[in-house]
């Protein structure tokens, strides 16, 4: 088992609250941005997706605030894919601060979604691999 992806990050003044933490949603922009420079890393693009005609969507999402980040605070985002048998899939994410104290666990529950039929793929995990040149980017847990 190799570790899971990661990419790191650098908390912008902008990014915080009144109190100087970093704002609650800005999270789930690390996370998503994590997610998609995972995908841009095993070889698919936005309009890779769209050109065959899915899209991930997500369905579910969980944030754990464990630290708080502040600006100037550099993180590394993490994320891996779990796959089940059905059409959704879980993402586990880390937002870790380089000294390993761990900011946030983010869980999520997504699919990808058939854009025609607006209905989600039987089984997504074979079809994003598919669509990847680097596909053991996704085997990461």
């Amino acid at each position: 088992m190799s570790e899971p992806f990661s990419v790191p990050v650098t908390v912008r003044g902008y990014e915080t609250d009144t109190q100087g933490h970093l704002n609650q949603a800005v999270y789930l922009n690390y996370a998503e941005h994590a997610r998609w420079s995972l995908l841009r890393a095993a070889g698919i693009r936005q309009a890779d997706l769209v050109a065959r005609g899915v899209g991930p969507v997500a369905l579910e999402t969980t944030i754990r605030f464990r630290r708080e980040l502040l600006a100037g605070d550099e993180v590394e985002v993490t994320c891996a894919f779990e796959w089940g048998e059905g059409k959704t899939f879980r993402i586990v994410q880390l937002i870790r601060k380089t000294d390993g104290t761990v900011a946030a666990e983010i869980e999520a529950v997504g699919g990808l979604m058939d854009l025609e039929a607006r209905k989600l793929v039987a089984d997504p995990a074979q079809r994003l691999k598919e669509l990847a040149s680097a596909p053991a980017l996704f085997e990461t847990r």
